[in-house]
């Protein structure tokens, strides 16, 4: 007999963000349940990566006491009260195996006795007044509010002519043995196509990684989702002279021909010339898109990005239906390839946010914060501090802001790891009170950054003598003033080898200096 329940907050999918959002509920003594289709949390690591080797690091050895500054090495670890549901105490590999991710998971749900049904596959979703999500047994569970954590769970398919030839990555053989003497073409240039070429170096004849556009590394441009060093090993046959190559092209079409595949390859360094190049395999490694197709039309989020996530307003709501927001790797529409939302040192952050603007929307709950004394030397102070210590703002760089609200009365507030977008948005609607004026924090790469080598010493890093730290590319905290949403003031501290921002004259003179300019006018007012 079906049945249904009910509940105030309904998270779907049990990886690290529905587990992260469910942890945050339950601590907040807030009604929620967690459906999992999977037979056990983090089902995806069963799966996925291919070839069982996380590119996430897991650096136990930091010769820090502060458990907030390891977690600036440790990308895998949930946020928790618990010291024993710290990742580094799974294993010691810098690389982790993906079957400790998925034990880590479990523990962490069963540790933090987190309301997770396993077993429980969505099959729909409408919206008559509450939400309202079947399962394949017939079951219904109705919320107020939904969390969609569910990940990337669909391959995304380019529009190619003749694709449907290729072999997917989530279904293809990984054992090299299958590819001995073959021409392999690898259609995708992110990490998973890399992990399937380095896969194959010692069995395939010849392998061609193709994509358009030029490759990126991410060693160049800070992002962690371009090609990883711990991939890219293939790159040395390439420029070897291994048989092997990277082509900088669009495939513009795949046909069969006998026992070989005909692939049409418009090479961009030649004016999209076109060539044919022939191959025994053809592997589409092109990511992963959010499957829409559970949602009823009336309630069906509306998508971006050709189609791969779901489109976010600055609260990670749904633009177009109220009440439904996201968690984890589908959050990264909000910062596509610029920072860390869709990987887990990331979206950690992010979940705890989303969990902050919840309590607040709907809870009455004030963003956490401390008053300060309206001097610009404490504000100084604050912000030093945090700098050289917060995990939060060093992984969501340039996403995550703290934030010194400047009462119109005179007080000083500090609020912590607070999007950036949603900063403006809702100092702009009141919610923070009554604020004449605002400081953002952010730490942030450079302008320009994923323009230079990073190894080049004449590409030069900040000058020595300088006090503003324009000229630094690599991470450093910015400090800006707003005032209605404009920006009215902006000052950088000096890039530091160690990132330490703590020098007396390198680093807290000069922020004194822009904080005493741009202060005065309010603290004078106030008097």
């Amino acid at each position: 007999m079906p049945s249904e329940i009910s509940t105030e907050y309904l998270v779907i999918g049990a990886g690290p963000a529905g587990l992260q959002a469910s942890h945050l509920l339950s601590r907040a003594g807030r009604d929620h349940l967690v459906l999992e289709a999977g037979d056990a949390p983090g089902a995806f690591f069963t799966r996925f990566p291919r070839h069982r080797t996380l590119i996430s690091s897991n650096k136990v050895h930091t010769g820090w006491d502060d458990p907030e500054l390891n977690l600036r090495v440790d990308w895998n670890s949930l946020l928790s009260d618990d010291p024993s549901l710290l990742f580094t105490g799974y294993t010691p590999r810098y690389f982790p195996p993906a079957e400790v991710m998925v034990r880590y998971l479990a523990d962490f749900a069963t540790k933090l006795d987190l309301p997770v049904r396993c077993g429980v596959r969505v099959v729909s979703i409408t919206r008559p007044d509450d939400f309202v999500v079947r399962d394949q047994r017939g079951d219904t569970y109705r919320a107020r509010r939904l969390i969609v954590a569910t990940g990337v769970t669909k391959p995304y398919v380019p529009p190619i002519e003749g694709v449907e030839h290729a072999e997917r990555y989530d279904e293809v053989s990984v054992d090299p043995a299958d590819f001995t003497g073959q021409r392999v073409l690898i259609i995708g240039r992110g990490n998973s196509a890399f992990e399937t070429a380095d896969n194959l170096i010692e069995t395939a004849a010849v392998i061609h990684v193709a994509g358009p556009g030029s490759l990126k590394l991410a060693w160049r441009t800070h992002f962690v989702g371009h090609l990883r060093a711990v991939n890219n090993n293939f790159l040395d046959t390439y420029q070897l002279k291994s048989q092997n190559a990277v082509l900088d092209g669009r495939i513009a079409g795949i046909r069969r021909d006998g026992d070989e595949y005909a692939v049409r390859v418009a090479f961009a360094r030649v004016g999209d010339r076109v060539k044919e190049i022939r191959y025994d395999r053809v592997i589409l490694a092109t990511g992963f898109r959010f499957d829409a197709s559970i949602f009823a039309p009336e309630c069906r989020p509306e998508l971006t990005i050709n189609d791969r996530f779901p489109g976010q307003t600055a609260a990670w709501e749904s633009v177009n239906v109220p009440d439904l927001f996201f968690a984890g790797t589908i959050t990264q529409a909000r910062d596509f390839k610029k920072s860390t939302s869709g990987f887990i040192h990331g979206f950690r952050y992010g979940v705890r946010a989303l969990h902050r603007l919840l309590e607040h929307r709907y809870h009455r709950v004030p963003w956490p914060g401390a008053d300060l004394p309206p001097t610009p030397g404490a504000v100084a102070d604050a912000v030093i501090a945090r700098v050289n210590r917060t995990s939060a703002l060093w992984q969501m760089f340039s996403f995550l802001a703290d934030a010194v609200l400047l009462g119109r009365d005179g007080t000083f507030r500090y609020a912590e790891e607070v999007p950036l977008d949603h900063l403006h948005e809702a100092v702009g609607r009141g919610e923070f009170g009554d604020v004449d004026s605002y400081l953002a924090v952010t730490l942030e790469y450079g302008e320009g950054h994923d323009r230079v080598d990073p190894f080049d010493i004449t590409e030069g890093r900040a000058a020595k003598d300088s006090t503003g730290g324009l000229d630094g590319r690599y991470l450093h905290p910015v400090v800006r003033h707003y005032r209605g949403g404009v920006l009215v003031g902006e000052h950088h501290l000096t890039e530091n080898l160690d990132n330490e921002w703590d020098s007396e004259e390198g680093h807290r003179a000069p922020l004194l200096a822009f904080l005493r300019a741009r202060l005065a006018p309010i603290t004078a007012e106030a008097r």
